[in-house]
């Protein structure tokens, strides 16, 4: 089969790669017929993620069609077109049976914090993703659900991560009816985190990011208002003017340490750019928030070598929330928003790339060319 494969920071290419085969009774083996590639693949590619390895197929956001099952697979066979959730998770496990999907105790041998997640290093397990043309689903009576008759194939890719994160961020937030809610960061996730706000009764939705584009798709998918931080010399002071100097209700962090800029920019934190390896955009919403205000923290972050003010946010009685998205837990109320017509998460795609091309394809995604926001990868293509 072709699949994506890295070869160090910086350098993904197609290659062959044997098709995976079953593994264990309850592996299915499925054929991936679109996928994408997400804003947290680029800590990956830029060789910000440990343990990630030479040889490993990317992508946790892939959606296919069941070409063979194990002996002990129930609830799938051969055909069935499904969606797969990020998460790699056993479904019977202390946290399984809590709904935190994400923090399955079985399927990660290398951290006690996360589960298992496709396509994303050893340190998340060591599964190959779906940035390829087949992938191996382990525990497929538990994940990957068939997808509705009614659902497009481009909304459903986005429900595997995406969509359902950003949706998490909003339920993360405890959002009250008639709360302002500032989201910091414009890229899918944060699309999805503002308009999940208003479906959770939120009376004024700010965004905020330093990408034009970004901006204005936040304006016209999420219906809120904007700021591009670049503009002002303190944004933080900003939102506390707009909201009587008060702060915002919630404060949502769809930021993360984002993988831009050199590894020295990671390390110390230097650069005011919402690099990866700052807190900068967590600090701010620490600062951002009312006293007594929720933070909810859906962004990536990996070792982080400068200061988070957690003082500040003890003393003006924060709720912190955080954790990656249980992914099959939304998907029943988000599949009622898509078919009711209040959603519509393929409207964020921007870029449509056969895998053959995935290198550009990373490329134009990593340097924020031709208005990328959401690329998706065929691996069919012709």
């Amino acid at each position: 089969m072709q699949a994506m494969v890295y070869r160090g920071p910086y350098k993904v290419r197609v290659e062959e790669k044997d098709i995976p085969k079953i593994e264990h009774p309850n592996d299915a083996i499925v054929r991936v017929t679109l996928a994408a590639i997400c804003g947290s693949d680029l800590h990956l590619f830029h060789g910000l993620m440990p343990d990630t390895r030479v040889g490993t197929t990317f992508g946790h956001e892939f959606i296919g069609v069941v070409e063979e099952v194990g002996p002990s697979v129930q609830n799938l066979k051969k055909g069935d077109r499904v969606m797969v959730p990020f998460n790699v998770y056993c479904g019977s496990c202390y946290f399984c049976a809590r709904g935190l999907y994400s923090n399955c105790h079985n399927v990660n041998p290398n951290a006690t914090a996360i589960g298992g997640i496709y396509g994303y290093s050893h340190t998340c397990g060591g599964y190959d993703g779906g940035q390829s043309q087949f992938v191996r689903v382990p525990f497929a009576d538990v994940g990957p659900s068939v997808i509705p008759d009614w659902m497009d194939d481009e909304d459903a890719v986005l429900l595997t991560d995406a969509c359902p994160t950003g949706y998490f961020g909003a339920q993360l937030g405890d959002i009250s009816e008639g709360d302002t809610v500032v989201v910091f960061g414009a890229g899918p996730v944060g699309l999805f985190a503002a308009k999940s706000s208003w479906l959770m009764g939120a009376g004024r939705v700010v965004v905020v990011d330093h990408l034009d584009y970004r901006l204005e798709k936040a304006r016209t998918f999420a219906h809120a208002e904007t700021y591009n931080f670049t503009e002002y010399d303190d944004i933080v002071l900003q939102l506390k003017k707009d909201t009587e100097y008060l702060g915002a209700d919630v404060v949502i962090d769809a930021v993360g340490a984002e993988a831009d800029g050199n590894l020295l920019q990671h390390v110390a934190a230097a650069k005011l750019k919402l690099q990866g390896g700052s807190p900068i955009a967590l600090n701010w919403a620490i600062d951002a928030v009312r006293k007594g205000g929720t933070v909810s923290v859906l962004g990536a972050y990996g070792p982080i070598f400068s200061a988070v003010k957690f003082g500040d946010a003890m003393n003006k009685g924060l709720t912190i929330r955080a954790n990656q998205c249980p992914v099959k837990r939304q998907w029943p109320r988000l599949f009622e928003h898509i078919r009711n017509g209040y959603l519509k998460p393929s409207e964020l795609v921007t870029h449509r790339i056969p895998l053959e091309h995935i290198a550009e394809g990373y490329h134009i995604f990593s340097a924020k060319l031709d208005g990328c926001i959401k690329p998706l990868i065929l691996p069919n293509a012709a």
